[in-house]
């Protein structure tokens, strides 16, 4: 079991060290207790499920021309705000760019952009997914702890 849940904290701290995660995901760990042992994973999979949501209706947005750069800048606003609630650090710095493509009317950026977006997105499910099933099978570990 010790060395499961050595994994684990290498896991969690490679998700850190490669950009993945910041400092909002430590803050969700901190609210995990005893009474809710699953509230960081409960948290990220309603974050994946909303989110699947939102970019399905950039994606129809993006569809549209000529494109609606208030509408989209709006859409990748809230986007942002949710991916931020997780830490999701590269994914929030995708939908900064995304943003910034929106007030330069840069469809061209937008799109890329989205892409790339979609990519960090798609990747950090994976990574978290990973992550929480090896910490399941680990049992109960101290994970609310500053990455080094």
């Amino acid at each position: 079991m010790e060395k499961n849940q050595r994994q684990v904290r290498l896991m969690r701290q490679s998700l850190f060290d490669q950009g993945f995660l910041d400092e909002q995901f430590i803050q969700l760990e901190e609210l995990q207790d005893d009474a809710n042992p699953n509230f960081v994973e409960e948290i990220a999979t309603s974050y994946y499920q909303d989110s699947s949501r939102s970019l399905q209706t950039i994606e129809l947005a993006l569809e549209k021309t000529p494109h609606d750069f208030n509408k989209l800048d709006g859409y990748m606003h809230q986007f942002k705000g949710s991916s931020s609630s997780i830490g999701a650090k590269k994914v929030k710095a995708e939908c900064q760019q995304f943003r910034e493509y929106c007030k330069a009317g840069n469809g061209e950026g937008c799109m890329r952009t989205f892409q790339a977006l979609k990519r960090e997105h798609a990747t950090l499910k994976k990574r978290l997914e990973a992550y929480f099933q090896l910490a399941r099978q680990a049992g109960p570990i101290e994970t609310a702890c500053r990455p080094k």
